[in-house]
């Protein structure tokens, strides 16, 4: 039975799959795990080297987790839950973590002091230690260097006492290839670029440059300047387009209209308004779970759609609006619309293994949203909990009364804006997930799963992995066998804690 027979026939049955229901039938393969290729897309224009995105959660993903996230060749998109500038200082620090060109790079003035300059870093938390340093004209005077603040003692000096005065700069039309050359003949860690006016037009740090040419960060999701990736969400209305502004103007690559019912007129009005005020920027809207509702969406003009109402573990959205579709059915009947347009569809919640990756691609989705899977790392936000011998992590939906009450962006998304402490109708629970460690250890262990998966299935990339998979539907009995059984787990794995509850 092919997959479009399978799906049929449980729709003939007035069934709906979710990732327990179901297992992926093995096929003939020529392919080993390791040489497959997992390259996928998030929108139209935004690439994965890994088909994992991190959800928009205040506590999954902020600056730290979306950075490694990008480094790791996935995506991370910054939460709404912080004001707009704070948000877009979030994706600003995303995008100059590395750098191949840094078009807009931290300017400091010769009559500051050093002191001045120390407090500025520690307020706006940046992470590097050197800065052109420009005169009353904003003309490049010197370089601020960290040799510089290490050999000064006096932090009330000026900056212009303290910089290193003799320069090398280059045209703003200089190369990535071309900066690599320069310094290394001049033996020199940054290279600004300047303009006929003495403007700086940009800057080149060594570090990064030779990180690019070496193809040291071939598996980085990068941009075409060789900064990392990063999206970011946001709302709907005029709120949702000061914040889009906000995004642009920090380098975002990618936003992510971030509502509980994506099929909805202020859905449409802001896709259209932001489609239409800029028009080089992907817009993914969500989220949905009806192949109606992705007709919409792509004739609307959205370049990635996500998928999912309810699914995700610390969403209460079915039990109390009483809606939404199991998770595998909806990615299969939703990729039916957005495949042949080719409009990448991102299937969000309900995963619990690695396996269900390979599943919510197999059934047809681009990639995955994982929060409960990445909350819990080293790199998400909150601090550790030790309790009952063990480390915890909070962690909450974005609809728990907690959020809905700290954010207007929380209720906005399940469109209680306007409405009391008292008044609200949380859609969302809050709680505590396992410690798991750093996220690179963590993404290892569920990419690793899933290229495990393909190869079973005999798929050399994800676009075969589409064409290839087909279903088993499972018993409670086939669930119950999937799992270990007949055995007191004593020593757990990274990929299968044996303190999870899967009956």
């Amino acid at each position: 039975m092919s997959k479009q027979r399978f799906f049929e026939r449980m729709e003939d049955l007035g069934l709906a799959l979710t990732y327990d229901d179901v297992r992926l039938k093995t096929g003939y393969s020529e392919v080993l795990p390791h040489e497959l290729s997992i390259a996928s897309k998030f929108s139209r224009n935004i690439p994965l080297q890994i088909p994992v995105v991190s959800a928009a959660m205040d506590t999954v993903t902020e600056h730290t987790l979306a950075t490694e996230m990008a480094r790791l060749g996935g995506l991370g998109i910054i939460h709404r839950g912080l004001k707009p500038e704070l948000q877009a200082a979030h994706v600003a620090k995303v995008k100059n973590h590395l750098n191949g060109l840094i078009e807009n790079p931290t300017c400091v003035h010769a009559t500051d002091t050093i002191e001045s300059v120390l407090n500025r870093k520690e307020e706006e938390e940046l992470s590097f230690h050197s800065f052109p340093v420009l005169d009353s004209e904003n003309r490049l005077v010197g370089i601020l260097t960290h040799n510089d603040f290490d050999f000064c003692t006096d932090t009330s000096r000026s900056v212009q006492e303290v910089m290193t005065k003799k320069v090398i700069s280059a045209a703003p039309s200089t190369t990535l290839a071309e900066a690599f050359d320069i310094m290394q003949k001049s033996k020199k860690k940054l290279l600004p670029l300047v303009d006929d006016n003495g403007l700086v037009a940009g800057l080149y740090v060594f570090s990064d440059v030779e990180r690019v040419q070496s193809g040291q960060s071939a598996n980085f999701n990068l941009d075409a300047r060789g900064q990392l990736r990063v999206g970011a969400a946001i709302g709907t209305g005029d709120g949702a387009l000061y914040r889009a502004e906000q995004l642009i103007n920090a380098n975002v690559d990618v936003l992510v209209v971030d509502t509980a019912h994506g099929d909805s007129k202020p859905v449409y009005d802001t896709l259209k308004a932001i489609k239409d005020n800029y028009t080089s920027i992907d817009v993914v809207a969500g989220n949905i779970s009806e192949p109606e509702s992705a007709k919409r969406l792509v004739d609307a003009g959205a370049d990635g759609i996500k998928l999912g109402q309810g699914p995700g573990s610390i969403c209460t959205t079915r039990i109390i609006a009483g809606i939404g579709s199991p998770q595998v059915s909806a990615v299969y009947k939703c990729s039916q619309i957005t495949g042949p347009a080719g409009v990448p569809l991102c299937a969000d919640g309900g995963l619990r293994y690695s396996g269900d990756i390979t599943i919510a691609l197999g059934a047809g989705a681009h990639s995955v949203m994982m929060g409960s899977m990445l909350a819990g790392t080293e790199e998400s936000p909150g601090r550790r909990i030790f309790l009952n011998g063990r480390q915890w992590k909070y962690y909450r939906g974005m609809g728990s009364l907690s959020a809905m009450i700290e954010s207007s962006s929380s209720r906005e998304r399940y469109r209680q804006r306007d409405l009391s402490a008292e008044r609200l109708v949380p859609e969302g629970v809050e709680g505590m997930v396992a410690y798991k460690g750093v996220l690179e250890d963590v993404l290892f262990q569920y990419v690793g799963g899933l290229r495990a998966g393909m190869g079973y299935v005999g798929a050399a990339n994800i676009q075969e992995l589409h064409e290839k998979a087909d279903f088993h539907r499972i018993t409670a009995a086939g669930k119950a066998e999937s799992h270990p059984h007949d055995i007191q787990i004593t020593k757990e794995t990274s990929n299968y804690p044996g303190s999870v509850s899967n009956k």
